[in-house]
C-alpha cells in the first residue's frame, strides 16, 4: 500500500528547500560575516591613514 502525502505539504516543502539552497548558494557568492567586514575596514580606515600621513603640504 501507498503512503499517503498531502500534496500542499509537499509543494511547500520542496519551494521551502529551493529557497533554501538558492539562499546557501547567495551566502557563499555574495556573503561575508561581520567580523569579516569589521576587519576589511579597519584595515581601509589604517590605509587611508598611512597615506594621509605621507602627504605634503601645499607650502614649500
Amino acid at each position: 500500500m501507498a503512503e499517503i502525502v498531502n500534496l500542499r505539504a509537499a509543494r511547500k516543502g520542496r519551494a521551502r528547500d529551493k529557497a533554501r539552497a538558492q539562499g546557501d548558494a547567495n551566502a557563499v557568492k555574495f556573503g561575508r560575516t561581520k567580523a569579516q567586514k569589521t576587519r576589511e575596514a579597519a584595515d581601509a580606515a589604517r590605509a587611508q591613514a598611512a597615506l594621509d600621513g605621507k602627504k605634503r603640504d601645499g607650502r614649500d
